[in-house]
């Protein structure tokens, strides 16, 4: 499954026609503007399209991104609110649509500390879980080491996990830029074998559902959120092809979140990927 964060300009359903005219066998999508709090609910018509090019794609697994502004860790209460609101209705949207997974970020203490940021997380998931009344799995996506971010180390996210009511329904997105840019290094095949395995040992390779495929403007450890094209930044070909192959690693949905200038960009990518997995 292979595939990229493409566009729902003028339907959702479309984005099964922009995945399917580059190669892509899976994506992800925003069900709305995400730099935006408020948002149109659904029409069933919409729903109703959605649900019907799903089947005919044959796509085994989509992937649903929250919006941008909300901060499940916050402390303060007026942030932590509207974070929690859009998350519960992001949740059943994904519902509506049959959508598979829903990636969040995690967002930051504010300087409060790693412990309250993981309570509010754990609160603001188990409650949107609790109001859902379909199968959509929310996946928590590793951080970059921002400062005062929550999810950038294995443990944390892990503490989470452990602590969320419904465990079927939550899992891990591991972003690959994120991991380097945080301190994990995933250059070569010794260093993926080690994070990788640090990653199964405190997490779980069980809980890992989706990979966010992106290569690292910033070196290892820089903590900066810089996504590049696959073999073009500072993880490599070697690095991109060594964690491809680790055990596991290509079983699940693999998505690109490279801004892309044109469909023949999208089509090199989903080539090179597919070159790189064999």
């Amino acid at each position: 499954m292979v595939g990229l964060h493409v566009s729902i300009a003028g339907s959702p359903d479309l984005a099964f026609d922009r995945a399917l005219e580059v190669g892509a066998t899976t994506f992800q999508i925003f069900t709305r503007n995400p730099n935006q709090w408020k948002f149109k609910p659904l029409a069933e018509e919409t729903v109703a399209l959605f649900r019907e090019k799903r089947k005919k794609s044959g796509f085994r697994r989509i992937v649903d991104h929250m919006p941008y502004l909300p901060n499940l860790a916050s402390p303060e209460k007026s942030t932590m609110k509207i974070s929690r609101y859009t998350l519960d209705e992001e949740i059943k949207r994904c519902d509506a649509l049959g959508v598979d997974y829903l990636v969040v970020h995690l967002g930051s203490h504010l300087g409060k500390g790693t412990a309250v940021g993981i309570a509010n997380i754990v609160g603001a998931v188990n409650e949107a879980i609790a109001g859902s009344q379909g199968d959509t799995v929310v996946l928590l996506e590793n951080m970059a080491g921002q400062k005062n971010c929550v999810g950038a180390r294995f443990e944390e996210i892990r503490g989470i996990l452990d602590k969320v009511k419904i465990g079927d329904r939550v899992g891990v997105c591991l972003d690959s830029c994120h991991a380097f840019a945080s301190g994990f290094d995933l250059s070569n095949e010794d260093a993926v074998a080690s994070t990788m395995g640090l990653f199964d040992e405190i997490t779980g390779l069980d809980r890992l559902k989706v990979i966010h495929l992106n290569d690292s403007k910033g070196p290892l450890g820089s903590r900066l959120d810089r996504h590049e094209d696959i073999g073009e930044g500072k993880i490599g070909r070697n690095g991109i092809k060594a964690f491809l192959h680790y055990p596991g690693v290509s079983e699940r949905p693999l998505i690109m979140e490279t801004p892309y200038d044109d469909i023949r960009a999208m089509e090199k990518s989903i080539k090179l990927v597919r070159t790189l997995l064999r």
